[in-house]
């Protein structure tokens, strides 16, 4: 049998992927020079947790976690990011992703996920905390780096206070089981189901958060109406649908908001630290999406001193000195 290895492209994390052929069979090969157990070790338990509720994550074929390596089931080349830009119908793989989203909340959380016999992965709670300390992102890399220590130090501390009192008016409860990266570019066609990837990260939070992260993704532009006839048809089938219609909203465009802002800042970073200039490409459309959620009554103050600080022009710049 003949085997070949073959480089796959990157994406933002620390990890490498390489397709391993055997003969007529592919595998994917990941490695992971830094945050092994994230990458490695969290990423193998928690597919194996979801692949038992019935969604369907690689398969692991073989694990060496002490070199950095695991071997896993190959779900091909395409994302549904591929489907969904040539489709004039986008709702339809929306529609299917919400449907992965439904899936999803119908598992029974577990705080603790086994890794191997007396070993377990614990899931945190998206609290208030963890909240902060993503969205602090935007400040310590996007914002410092546009505007400069000086004029952080005038502004953070009043923009993190409206963010604390948005974060106060989420409504719902850590409950659900959230992917945290959920958008088309993790998500593969895999023959009649979709293959979900990059689980690495999964929390017990919020409802909302995978339906922002799929609806609001600043890799993908879908039409507004997209959007709305999305969120609907989540709101028609999720089961807190009883809930009421603004405080749904609310949760929606918060997390939209906090997302989108922490987007800014891992995507400076990757700049700025890692050499990987290609981010700052979507950094305008992240913008508008922060504005578009921020059309919101409750996020007045926040958009009037986010204004202060980033003007029209700066959001929409894509390159920086």
């Amino acid at each position: 049998m003949q085997y070949k290895l073959q480089k796959i492209k990157n994406d933002a994390s620390f990890r490498e992927f390489y397709r391993l052929y055997k003969g007529k069979k592919t595998s994917v090969i990941v490695t992971a020079s830094k945050e092994k157990f994230k990458n490695l070790i969290a990423y193998t338990a928690v597919n194996k947790f979801l692949r038992g509720n019935a969604i369907h994550t690689p398969k692991l074929i073989s694990e060496h976690f002490n070199e950095g390596i695991i071997e896993i089931e190959d779900f091909g080349n395409k994302t549904l990011l591929d489907n969904v830009k040539k489709s004039k119908n986008k709702f339809i793989y929306y529609k299917k992703c919400i449907d992965v989203i439904l899936k999803l909340q119908k598992i029974k959380p577990l705080r603790k996920i086994k890794i191997r016999r007396n070993k377990y992965l614990k899931l945190n709670l998206y609290n208030q905390s963890n909240l902060h300390k993503e969205s602090d992102l935007f400040f310590d890399w996007y914002l410092s780096g546009v505007i400069g220590n000086k004029k952080l130090i005038k502004y953070k501390k009043k923009i993190r206070n409206e963010l604390n009192k948005l974060y106060k008016k989420i409504f719902f409860n850590n409950k659900f089981i959230v992917h945290r990266d959920f958008h088309v570019s993790n998500i593969m066609p895999v023959k009649n189901k979709l293959g979900i990837i990059d689980t690495q990260d999964a929390i017990i939070g919020n409802p909302m958060y995978d339906v922002a992260s799929l609806i609001d993704d600043v890799r993908t532009k879908v039409p507004l109406q997209t959007k709305k006839r999305t969120f609907q048809y989540y709101l028609k089938n999720c089961s807190i649908r009883k809930e009421p219609m603004h405080l749904l909203q609310n949760d929606f465009d918060i997390l939209s908001v906090q997302r989108n802002l922490k987007i800014l800042g891992i995507f400076y970073r990757l700049y700025k630290r890692d050499k990987k200039p290609q981010y700052l490409k979507y950094l305008p459309y992240t913008w508008k999406l922060i504005e578009l959620r921020m059309n919101n009554k409750i996020f007045k103050n926040l958009r009037i001193l986010l204004l202060k600080v980033i003007n029209t022009k700066m959001r929409n710049k894509k390159k920086f000195k």
